[in-house]
């Protein structure tokens, strides 16, 4: 392959006609799992234009699939320590590092969490080994990694029940109009720009966020936020709705803050059932030293003079 991947181009039959786009592109995709995922990358296009998965496709329209080009499986990047919080035969919980994507995907460039964590982690697809959750790639805190296949099905079901607690901290812009409050509003992919989410977006799904105010700091807040769900950039584009986006964040606010280049949000505190024991295991990581030092200079200037 080529260093900008490689192209494919099919041209819709009659006898496909009417048939998902996933379906359509699965087999030179290689998996029904790997079509979805280029589509949602924004690496398939029909008649020149991104749709979504599920969009029916008619004869004689052309699809261009683009294939990033194959990862090194050896040249893993072992420069970013991933700290391990807790680990034992069931389960992995780590602070990720920002700057780090959890696990392969078309687009991705540089070494994953999961290739990093090579062996400590298994159950499901291969390429994402163990993967219970996610978090932005520029999104720093705590994660739960499953170490088989028991582990990780108990672990997503309990997610699914709202057994699990994801405590996040926020600084955003704004303050918000009231110290606690919940965000209930579907979130798909945005149809003008496939990188980002949007509310209401195509095939949005359901996404519930709650809020509360922590401390007030001159034009900004910092916020305790607890997900009831995990949809892609959920945090960041409901908070962005309501008017209050998280400061630094390049896509959903304004970009850089106070020498910080990434969102100020960072997964601080995860509380889970154990999926063998069934002991509810709480652990805390506090924000880290680049988080830590833009809410000190945003303090710092609230209070000069």
């Amino acid at each position: 392959m080529s260093a900008e991947g490689t192209q494919h181009t099919i041209t819709v039959s009659e006898d496909e006609a009417g048939e998902r786009l996933d379906k359509v592109i699965a087999e030179a995709a290689g998996t029904r799992a790997h079509a979805q995922r280029l589509i949602d990358g924004g690496n398939v296009t029909v008649d020149g234009r991104q749709h979504g998965k599920s969009r029916p496709v008619q004869a004689g329209q052309v699809i261009v699939m683009t294939l990033p080009p194959e990862r090194d499986p050896i040249a893993i990047d072992r420069s970013t320590t991933i700290p391990i919080v807790f680990e034992d035969d069931a389960v992995l919980v780590v602070d990720k590092p920002a700057g780090v994507v959890v696990h392969p995907a078309p687009g991705v460039r540089g070494t994953t969490l999961v290739e990093q964590l090579a062996g400590k982690t298994a159950g499901g697809p291969s390429e994402r080994p163990g993967v219970v959750h996610r978090l932005d790639r520029d999104t720093s805190g705590l994660l739960v990694m499953a170490r088989g296949d028991h582990a990780l099905r108990t672990l997503q079901k309990a997610i699914r029940d709202r057994e699990v607690r994801r405590e996040y901290l926020a600084l955003v812009q704004g303050i918000p109009p009231a110290r606690t409050g919940t965000i209930d509003a579907p979130i798909g992919r945005d149809t003008r720009d496939r990188t980002r989410m949007a509310i209401d977006g195509e095939a949005a799904r359901d996404a519930v966020t709650h809020f509360e105010v922590l401390e007030y700091i001159g034009d900004a807040t910092l916020l305790s936020v607890v997900l009831d769900t995990g949809r892609t950039h959920q945090i960041r584009v409901h908070l962005q709705a309501i008017g209050h986006p998280v400061l630094g964040d390049p896509t959903y606010g304004d970009g850089p803050y106070l020498g910080l280049e990434r969102q100020w949000l960072h997964a601080t505190r995860l509380t889970f059932p154990h999926p063998v024991t069934g002991e509810e295991l709480t652990f805390e990581a506090p924000a880290p030293p680049d988080l830590d030092a833009a809410l000190t200079a945003a303090r710092a200037t609230t209070h000069v003079g």
